[in-house]
């Protein structure tokens, strides 16, 4: 093997692919073939690891390619404000953040999106109220009013 290979890293790609849904078609073809990953793998292994979630529920990916092209990829739990706008019973949220108000919430969904949440690795060290305050924090901005 060459010197070039043996000493590169792992690259890093970020993706937001529907549960069940992912084609070699944009997001996930040009992202994976331009590090020379046979996209059509990936597609198959992650929609058998998401068979089990509503399809089209947008799901974060991390893919990790190494240098030889082969990879592995990480799922975490939909966004934040996919379940906000879900449980408020919207489409998009506002443009004006702050002034209009497009929906409302419970708080007994934001500890349900809490809950659901402390799931994801990066969030499990935190304590549920954390994560809530970070949930009412997101339906502020996408112009969704928490209520008691």
């Amino acid at each position: 093997m060459s010197k070039a290979i043996l000493n590169a890293k792992p690259q890093f790609i970020r993706l937001l692919i529907p549960a069940g849904k992912a084609a070699p078609s944009p997001p996930v073809g040009p992202a994976l073939g331009a590090r020379g990953v046979k996209s059509m793998d990936f597609c198959k292994e992650f929609n058998a690891r998401t068979a089990h979630i509503e399809p089209g529920t947008p799901i974060p990916a991390q893919i990790f390619v190494q240098p030889d092209r082969t990879f592995t990829f990480n799922t975490k739990t939909p966004p934040t404000a996919y379940f906000l706008k879900k449980a408020a019973g919207i489409e998009k949220g506002t443009g004006r953040p702050g002034h209009d108000i497009v929906g409302t919430v419970s708080l007994k969904h934001v500890y349900e999106i809490a809950k659901i949440k402390q799931t994801d690795a990066h969030l499990k060290a935190l304590r549920l109220e954390a994560i809530a305050k970070s949930v009412v924090g997101t339906a502020r901005t996408i112009g969704i009013q928490v209520v008691p």
